[in-house]
């Protein structure tokens, strides 16, 4: 399958928010995960890459298909699970799918029960599939959520914010369904949630405020910044002075006390000491970057 091809789209609401500016992204087969704090345009880039959301300008093609303008093509291939999604509660999970599966084309029965069977199996739901919807836990309904985008077996699929209501037996279940996925499809990952993306994905990138900060491998980016990454135990009316003279990517409270985690190009000194880098503090690191050139 080809790649996903995302070149200078852009798009900006009535009320004049920027939500997208210019990204240009190329997202080949496998796992890509897209990082990014709320409302930082993944959403409306996921709904733009769905066919749900007009773009002002820009391209996005898929193989030979323009995504923008082929949006019916587009559809027979795609899988989508977005953030917040509705069920009928007075209907059961099996007739829901079965009910998806119809509107997806699949009009062969005998397939398509095999098809709506496996899929209840593989997200953990056959033993509640007479259940009516309306009685399933957060958590269930998600897995629902995921079946019906695996209906048709997608070659794009599109997961926002996936693992939401997820306890952490489901989400690994959900990681490795994603991972078998992963090796003939083109699955977008977006989250705000970093170590998803770290264990995840071969590929990534990271926006904010509608524009793409970094794209990379996530190991490559976590070894550009191994050695310039120090912690440092303080008292808490001392952040405010230490985020004014450092590059402050993280702040947390161990035993009561701040933990301050800085990156700095320069032996810092000072009683910080050197910890290995994650793509936490990439993540941190961008942002505060974007965000302190504003």
């Amino acid at each position: 399958m080809s790649s996903l091809k995302i070149n200078n789209v852009s798009k900006t609401y009535a009320n004049g928010v920027k939500a997208l500016q210019n990204i240009t992204l190329e997202i080949p087969t496998g796992m890509f995960g897209l990082l990014g704090p709320n409302g930082a345009g993944k959403s409306t880039l996921m709904r733009t890459i769905a066919t749900l959301q007009e773009a002002d300008k820009g391209s996005i093609t898929l193989g030979d298909l323009n995504v923008l303008e082929q949006k019916h093509e587009v559809r027979k291939i795609l899988g989508y699970l977005p953030q917040q999604f509705g069920v009928y509660p007075k209907i059961s999970a099996e007739q829901l799918l079965n009910h998806l599966a119809v509107l997806k084309g699949l009009t062969n029965a005998p397939e398509r029960k095999e098809m709506v069977q496996a899929l209840l199996h593989k997200t953990n739901l056959y033993e509640k599939r007479k259940q009516h919807l309306g009685g399933f836990s957060g958590g269930m309904k998600q897995r629902f959520g995921i079946a019906q985008a695996l209906l048709t077996n997608p070659k794009l699929l599109i997961v926002d914010e996936p693992t939401a209501g997820l306890d952490p037996a489901e989400r690994n279940r959900f990681y490795n369904l994603l991972c078998e996925l992963g090796e003939n499809t083109v699955v977008i990952l977006s989250t705000h949630i970093v170590d998803d993306v770290k264990e995840l994905c071969n590929n990534m990138a990271i926006i904010n405020q509608g524009q793409v900060l970094l794209k990379g491998n996530p190991l490559d980016v976590i070894n550009d910044i191994e050695g310039k990454i120090y912690q440092k135990t303080i008292h808490k009316n001392e952040l405010k002075e230490y985020k004014e003279n450092y590059q402050v990517v993280a702040d947390k409270l161990f035993i009561g006390k701040p933990v301050i985690t800085i990156l700095s190009d320069t032996e810092p000194g000072n009683g910080f000491q050197p910890i290995a880098s994650s793509l936490e503090d990439v993540y941190f690191s961008q942002i505060f970057n974007h965000n302190s050139k504003r």
